[in-house]
């Protein structure tokens, strides 16, 4: 156990992150896994709603530097094209 107040400090400050970066990327695999669930039914309007969703919270998490931002903006690009209808 840490003996600095500021070592103490950093260390309670890194629980609490740590706890809420693993549930923003729960939330985010979760809307990943209902919109590739949408996809593999082919109900197109479901798919419209859960790739906003999920784009939108891809893309946060990216920002804040929750995930690498390429690591974000290669998942958006993929999902983006997986719930493109096929023609």
């Amino acid at each position: 156990m840490a003996n600095i107040q500021s070592s103490k400090k950093k260390n309670r400050q890194r629980i609490k992150n740590e706890a809420r970066n693993a549930s923003q990327k729960s939330a985010m695999r979760t809307a990943v896994k209902k919109l590739r669930a949408a996809i593999a039914a082919k109900d197109s309007k479901q798919t419209e709603a859960f790739l906003k969703e999920a784009t939108k919270l891809i893309a946060r998490l990216g920002c804040r530097g929750t995930i690498k931002p390429r690591t974000a903006s290669r998942s958006v690009s993929r999902l983006t094209l997986a719930a493109k209808p096929k023609v």
